[in-house]
């Protein structure tokens, strides 16, 4: 959410009250773009990381308060659970060597945020969820002691009525309850942030929701929750069973999740902010003194704050995001589809993939969301979830003749996909070197079907294969990814397995 807010219990008129300047805000960011307020074309990117904390045995510690205090820095934040960080990477502009700045950055930023960490018997682990999560280590009892989480906890559950169902059906199958939020906190992604014009808002969403499917084919990470291997991206569907304030029957008459990915394909940011305040009631009815038409009359710039916070709390996995920044106002697509890690390089490499890929595919003429079924987008994106490196697509067909095909993620990938996001880039005006070393991951991953989630399942196999068990490979398995993490070298370079025992002499 990323909003200070303070734990207060809310009247029956506080959700009418909100409602209404919801409503005010609205007309507000409607106003805005008629007059033509936002920020010029900047070509700004930001990235935020969601990290684990994990001791020397693989285990999650349950101490981000000491951890941050060690740190000390603005760059890192709490995140929703004990065991979790954010680390938050200052704008950039696309162009240049800024991939290898950014990961310079990162680099010492994590570095740094690590050695603190061990001070505490901790470590950093970039990761989409942590391997060695026991259900009791997801309870409310350990959600990061702030305000507004406890508030979001409070209101979810009490939305729903009722304890949270777990249920995915993967390798093998999950089943469980959850009588809080915190099963979401094992979730952890990088977010991908693009400051677009209200006039290229609805090309660059829209191609960020046709290649959200691609992205997790390559990028997945997260096979392993509660000591089961489910999806090799697991990630999407926990996250929507563990916030979803629906019950069974409001599931059944097709209301929609809070967790979603949408329903059609946009013509201006407006339409998503207007889809918010018409498919789900505010869970944090907190109203704001400002009057934006007011604001507005006087030649200002309003914060929009109810809107700015309800926002927060819908999960799109491309998120539209209103903001201020040296008193101009300007708009963002937030992407958060990918997982965390594994590695730094792993990282940029995603993020030079989806950064040349909505450029390219933003500016093209007939452009994809104009030949493929807003469904098959989704549907795609569920098959990235469920099969990872493996998953097939549907996508246009190239030539004259339209209709769609059916084609593996990697083949999509090597054979049209690369070339569009490499001309993306140049489009950005990235350095050659930087373009072709980070869409080279990319390509080597395809190449090799390896990405983060297959290295954990063929390691974790490995090791139980050796003889140990289900509990001990899963910390064994995290262990070595946390060595060859921190080594940097990308994954799909890893070797499968665990070393061996070394031999005394």
């Amino acid at each position: 959410m990323g909003e200070k807010v303070e734990a207060v219990s809310f009247a029956l008129s506080d959700r009418q009250s909100y409602r209404g300047k919801l409503q005010q805000c609205l007309a507000g960011l409607a106003r805005l773009l008629a007059e033509k307020r936002f920020d010029r074309p900047r070509n700004l990117m930001g990235l935020e990381i969601e990290l684990n904390l994990a001791g020397p045995d693989g285990m999650p510690r349950m101490m981000n308060a000491e951890v941050l205090e060690r740190i000390a820095s603005r760059d890192f934040q709490t995140e929703l659970a004990m065991f979790n960080l954010e680390v938050n990477i200052a704008p950039h502009r696309l162009g240049g060597r800024v991939f290898d700045r950014l990961a310079e950055e990162l680099r010492t930023s994590l570095a740094y945020a690590h050695r603190k960490a061990n001070e505490v018997d901790a470590g950093i682990v970039m990761i989409g969820i942590l391997p060695t999560l026991a259900r009791d280590d997801l309870v409310s009892a350990n959600l990061s002691d702030v305000d507004r989480y406890t508030l979001l906890n409070d209101q979810i559950v009490a939305a729903r009525g009722e304890d949270f169902t777990l249920d995915i059906d993967g390798v093998e199958r999950l089943s469980c309850t959850s009588a809080s939020i915190a099963p979401e906190a094992a979730c952890t992604s990088v977010q991908l942030h693009l400051q677009v014009t209200p006039g290229r808002f609805a090309d660059v969403w829209n191609a960020a929701q046709a290649v959200a499917a691609v992205q997790v084919a390559v990028g997945a990470n997260s096979p392993f929750l509660f000591g089961r291997e489910l999806w090799p991206e697991s990630r999407p569907p926990l996250f929507l069973q563990s916030t979803d304030t629906r019950p069974p029957e409001l599931q059944a008459q097709g209301v929609r999740p809070r967790t979603w990915f949408g329903e059609r394909w946009i013509s201006s940011a407006y339409d998503l902010f207007e889809e918010n305040l018409r498919f789900f009631p505010p869970l944090l009815p907190i109203c704001d003194e400002e009057d934006p038409r007011r604001v507005l009359d006087e030649g200002g710039i309003p914060r929009l704050a109810e809107l700015v916070l309800h926002n927060g709390t819908i999960y799109r996995w491309n998120r539209p995001v209103y903001g201020i920044a040296d008193g101009v106002p300007h708009l963002r697509v937030e992407n958060r589809v990918l997982p965390a890690g594994p590695t730094v390089t792993d990282v940029i490499a995603n993020a030079a993939f989806y950064y040349g890929l909505v450029r390219a595919l933003a500016g093209e003429a007939r452009p994809v969301w104009t030949r493929l079924p807003f469904e098959a987008a989704a549907a795609n994106f569920d098959r990235a979830c469920r099969y990872g490196i493996e998953a097939s697509l549907e996508w246009p067909r190239r030539g004259r003749h339209g209709g769609t095909t059916r084609l593996p993620a990697v083949q999509l990938v090597q054979d049209e996909l690369l070339p569009l996001a490499a001309a993306g880039l140049d489009a950005w005006g990235v350095e050659p070197a930087d373009r072709d070393l980070y869409l080279g991951v990319i390509e080597e991953r395809c190449k090799r079907r390896v990405n983060g989630a297959t290295w954990q399942s063929r390691t974790f196999h490995r090791a139980l294969e050796s003889g140990m068990g289900r509990d001990v490979a899963l910390a064994a398995t995290t262990k070595r990814y946390c060595e060859l993490m921190h080594l940097g070298e990308p994954v799909h370079t890893w070797p499968v397995g665990l070393p061996e025992p070394a031999v005394p002499r």
